[in-house]
């Protein structure tokens, strides 16, 4: 066979896999096939490989997390804080499963660089983990057997955790161009996420759950590198959305972020309260607006000075604060003659 035609087969095959909603736009440099390639090297983009290799360095696994003392501790919370747990383990243990369907069936369509690619089918890989972890952790606090099944199927029991998984199958169904999606899914995780990350971080404060507050620690380092990420392939963007086009979708999410609190969070808590988690939601939505390149919407304070610690000025996302134990050396290792010069000029 000739090899030309060949070569177009397997690139029809492999990199131009669309469903009947898919849309894609070839003049932008993430989207155009022209981009395809079948092999790794030579890196072509520095940047989404450096990512990459970043993510890849921080893996771990849920046999890591040592669940044994957190089912006594949370015996020992009064009802109230138990509630708002469940409904943050609730919605955890669907929403990394909805982040995975996104990204297998419209965002592996849709980039063609093959180092975002890659990105990608490890981000899958990691959210699995996470999907694994919660549900470990629903099993080992909840005993009765119909309350964790409640939990397993929160997107159909809960109805203010059903509205946010809804709020992200509407992206992932939607005809709209990459570019709002991808601003959809940074929005689910760094908003939908941000509060019940949050709320863990105060139990690590009280020095309670060690096994949820660590496995808190590394999944939530892993979801701000998700959003880095998402920021990274928006830079490369031409065509960016209007700042009023994205000052909506913000809105919005906030406004059903903000509901989901309410209801999780009926009652105030030792240092934690409905008014002040949705402050917190407002700033970090501030934080991520910048980080895309637009301005503000709430210009408020972070509430909480806990988060303190965990929040790092500039690029780098609050939510990466990764025990350095769990660092793979090795791979960030760039002593090593493996990377190639790219002079891309993004």
């Amino acid at each position: 066979m000739d090899l030309e035609i060949l070569d177009k087969k397997l690139k029809n095959k492999i990199f131009n896999l669309k469903n009947k909603n898919h849309i894609s736009e070839n003049d932008e440099y993430l989207l155009n096939p022209e981009n395809n390639r079948l092999t790794v090297y030579p890196i072509q983009n520095e940047l989404i490989w450096e990512s990459y290799k970043k993510q890849q360095a921080a893996f771990w696994t849920a046999e890591e997390i040592d669940f044994s003392k957190d089912y006594d501790d949370f015996c020992k919370l009064s009802v109230n804080e138990q509630y708002f747990i469940k409904m943050i383990l609730g919605f955890f243990s669907s929403s990394d499963t909805i982040i995975n369907i996104n990204l297998s069936e419209r965002f592996l369509n849709d980039v063609k660089i093959r180092e975002a690619i890659i990105t990608y089918t490890w981000q899958m890989m990691m959210e699995s983990i996470h999907n694994e972890t919660y549900s470990l952790q629903i099993d080992n606090i909840i005993k009765d057997k119909e309350e964790k099944d409640k939990l397993f199927n929160a997107v159909r029991e809960l109805p203010c955790i059903t509205e946010k998984i809804g709020w992200s199958i509407k992206w992932i169904e939607s005809n709209d161009l990459f570019q709002y999606r991808l601003i959809a899914f940074a929005i689910v995780e760094g908003i939908f996420f941000s509060g019940s990350f949050c709320a863990i971080f105060w139990l690590k404060k009280r020095n309670i759950m060690p096994g949820l507050c660590n496995s808190n620690e590394l999944i939530s380092r892993d979801e701000g590198m998700h959003l880095q990420f998402a920021i990274l392939l928006y830079s490369m963007i031409d065509n960016k959305l209007s700042e009023h086009e994205v000052h909506e979708m913000f809105k919005d999410a906030i406004r059903i972020e903000s509901k989901f609190i309410c209801e999780s969070l009926p009652c105030a808590l030792l240092g934690m309260n409905s008014e002040l988690m949705k402050q917190y939601i407002q700033f970090v939505a501030d934080r991520i607006l910048v980080d895309l390149g637009y301005s503000k919407i709430y210009n408020v304070t972070n509430p909480f000075d806990f988060m303190e610690s965990i929040s790092i000025e500039g690029k780098t996302n609050f939510f990466e604060s990764r025990p350095t134990q769990y660092q793979k050396a090795s791979v960030l290792n760039k002593s090593r003659n493996t990377s190639f010069i790219s002079n891309d000029d993004f």
